[in-house]
């Protein structure tokens, strides 16, 4: 591809670009959008698909010059956003970090039994047990939320999903068990008690951690642009990605 847009006299830019062109799946968008993670007000991102079709991308790598006419008719101002959702990790020694994700952030424990104070805005919501939680965008809600029997939303809905990964659920202990939609204006906080071994996951890079106080889980505002040049319809890529043809 790299050299079709060379000779369409298109200039590369890693620093500073307009537009990235993610070439793979749906996966190396998100590695794409990671690295770009502080530059999102002002880049646009183009996914090309060498498999089927994916979730953020809309050619293949059989559309190359498709691709080429695309950029060129591609008006910025028609751009497509998403949500992302902020993340800020608040530690007992009083550092924090801040990420935004694309798909989802998740939180466990290495090997036990995960605990943690589940909070909605500032009500005490639940304490909760088990192997860990998934706090997923729209997007973002046909991924791994998907596989652990969150609900597939559009991206149009702004609002954040909360699926528990293997709660404990009996006479003794009580989550909700079901995956929860949280309003765009909320804010999630999750409290774990205080073990050594956790690991945060923002899409697909994974941390571990210790003395975590807090995690805060936001829609501040901040979203991913995609150039609009095919788009496809979310439910049509639902409906195509885990149904197939519909007799």
């Amino acid at each position: 591809m790299s050299k079709i847009l060379k000779a369409e006299h298109f200039v590369f830019d890693d620093i500073n670009p307009e537009i990235v062109i993610s070439v793979g799946g749906d996966g190396t968008l998100l590695r794409a959008m990671h690295m770009y993670e502080y530059q999102l007000d002002r880049v646009r991102f183009l996914g090309v698909h060498t498999g089927h079709l994916g979730f953020y991308t809309d050619f293949t790598d059989e559309d190359l010059f498709e691709v080429v006419e695309a950029l060129y008719d591609e008006n910025p101002a028609q751009a497509i956003h998403y949500p992302l959702i902020r993340v800020q990790v608040s530690f007992t020694d009083g550092y924090q970090i801040v990420r935004h994700v694309l798909n989802e952030a998740t939180i466990r424990r290495a090997s036990k039994t995960m605990v943690g104070d589940v909070r909605i805005s500032d009500y005490l919501f639940e304490r909760f047990r088990g192997d860990g939680l998934s706090i997923s965008t729209p997007t973002g809600s046909t991924a791994y939320n998907k596989s652990i029997g969150g609900a597939v939303v559009h991206p149009r809905v702004k609002a954040m999903q909360v699926a528990e990964i293997a709660s404990l659920n009996n006479v003794v202990y009580r989550t909700l068990g079901s995956p929860m939609i949280v309003a765009e204006k909320d804010t999630i906080t999750v409290c774990p008690a205080p073990e050594d071994d956790y690991s945060l996951t923002f899409d697909q890079l994974t941390f571990e951690y210790k003395n975590i106080k807090s995690i805060e889980f936001s829609l501040d505002g901040t979203t991913i642009s995609f150039a609009n040049c095919a788009h496809t319809p979310f439910w049509e890529r639902v409906s195509k990605s885990f149904i197939g043809e519909v007799e």
